[in-house]
């Protein structure tokens, strides 16, 4: 996975070199959100907050709904790591916490196992990482200003227990562009099984590819602001196109041939006996509905990425292939997001129509799921295309306050499970409206209700 960074500095976005001198800043915090979410999930880092300067919660917030992010800076207590969960925080990056020795309270250094249990019980090992920032070999804190004396390799194993994953910055390569410093990777490679992302220096997509080898995954800062690196090229790269190999369609290659195959390849036949590098690809709508399956390659994605909408390889025609090039139902690309193996992909698209061939909604199903997310766009599509006869584009806002409060009242007294279902049915249709009149999406609500339950 490719990980892009939004550092934030005093209310803007920036990029500093070894964490001092500013090379750049910007103010679209939520337009890159959006941008970067289209590949990986997004770290963004308070450095402020690293620093003990201050905090910027208030900038961060939108932007943990607008894109899946891993969050860090500052994070100090338990209670601080589960308050951004329940905001939207999809894992917390802890730093200089998990290795200033509370026992002691001496001000010295060692890796904080109390501190490391408490988050994890907190917020669950599946979401915490534990950034072991790096400056040649030696474990660096508060904004990489302070050195702490611990190794590297002995502080991550020390850690692992605690994490899902590690987050290793080579300090001295970071903001550079002067290259990744494998070695110390692949070392730390060795000797830990959780995931690793490695930044620091990174400014190559063969640095990617190198990385992806090691089974790690690249976060990306200066080289993609400065645009040293595009984003969606840095996504290819990182895939795992050497895994699968499919036939294509004629069937003259049989399952039991393809081990063979694979073993025959060379440099001058990668694939070996024709088989192509394809890689599956699951379309999902953004309510989670699966609406069809397909193949890419390399070209296809990058298609994908560059026009907006899914593409495909179209194995029959041997040829690029944009769904909804002729129909008109296309799929609008929300995300893309590759498996733990990095050699599946599952697409979140908005489709424009039916998806299925047969003129079904998709290829799993006759009907599209009536869902909330549906019922909301019935309802915009009616106040923006009234339709005579149509009761919904009559609901002005004090209507629709009445019918709310009728509504509710009903359903309060209720009595048997079919009235119950009917009453409910009425009020959440009234509610939708009145929402949809005043701007409320549905995720906004599911987003409220998400803070709630992980508080």
């Amino acid at each position: 996975m490719v990980i892009a960074s939004i550092d934030i500095q005093g209310g803007k976005v920036v990029q500093l070199k070894q964490g001092e001198e500013l090379v750049l800043q910007r103010d679209n915090a939520l337009e890159l959100a959006a941008e970067f979410d289209r590949y990986g999930e997004v770290a963004v880092i308070d450095l402020n907050a690293a620093m003990g300067k201050g905090t910027n919660i208030e900038m961060i917030k939108p932007i943990l709904r607008k894109a899946e992010c891993r969050v860090g800076g500052g994070i100090r207590t338990p209670e601080q790591a589960k308050e951004l969960v329940s905001l939207g925080a999809r894992k917390i990056i802890i730093g200089s916490g998990a290795f200033r020795d509370s026992a002691k309270k001496t001000g010295e250094f060692a890796v904080n196992v109390p501190f490391l249990e408490a988050m994890a019980k907190k917020i669950g090992r599946e979401r915490l990482i534990v950034a072991v920032d790096a400056r040649n070999g030696e474990i660096v804190v508060d904004g990489w200003k302070t050195p702490t004396g611990l190794d590297l390799i002995k502080s991550a194993k020390a850690v692992e227990p605690y994490a899902s994953e590690l987050l290793f910055t080579c300090v001295e390569r970071e903001g550079t562009m002067s290259g990744v410093n494998i070695e110390p990777v692949r070392k730390l490679r060795e000797a830990v099984s959780c995931q690793i992302t490695a930044a620091g220096g990174v400014s190559t997509l063969d640095e990617i590819t190198e990385l992806a080898a090691l089974g790690c995954d690249v976060q990306l800062g200066m080289a993609l602001y400065k645009c040293k690196i595009n984003l969606a090229d840095a996504f290819i790269t990182s895939l795992n196109w050497k895994k699968v190999s499919i036939p294509a369609m004629d069937g003259g290659v049989s399952n039991a041939l393809a081990g063979v195959c694979e073993a025959n390849s060379n440099d001058e036949n990668p694939q070996g006996c024709g088989f192509s590098s394809l890689l599956p690809i699951i379309v999902q709508s953004p309510d989670g509905q699966v609406l069809m399956t397909g193949f890419t390659d390399t070209e296809a994605l990058a298609e994908t990425f560059k026009r907006g909408n899914v593409c495909f390889h179209s194995r029959s025609r041997n040829k690029l292939w944009m769904k909804g090039e002729n129909s008109g139902n296309i799929l609008k690309l929300v995300r893309m997001r590759a498996d733990c193996d990095r050699d599946a992909l599952l697409a979140t698209a908005q489709p424009a129509g039916p998806i299925c061939h047969t003129g079904a909604w998709s290829c799993f199903a006759t009907n599209r799921n009536y869902t909330w997310e549906f019922l909301q766009d019935i309802i915009t599509n009616r106040f923006r295309n009234p339709a005579p006869g149509s009761y919904t584009a009559t609901l002005d806002d004090d209507l629709v306050r009445e019918k709310v409060l009728e509504e509710a009242k009903e359903l309060c007294t209720a009595k048997t499970h079919d009235e119950i279902v009917w009453e409910a049915a009425d009020l959440l249709y009234f509610a939708t409206v009145l929402m949809t009149r005043a701007g409320v999406t549905v995720q906004e609500i599911l987003d409220e209700l998400d803070r709630r339950h992980r508080k």
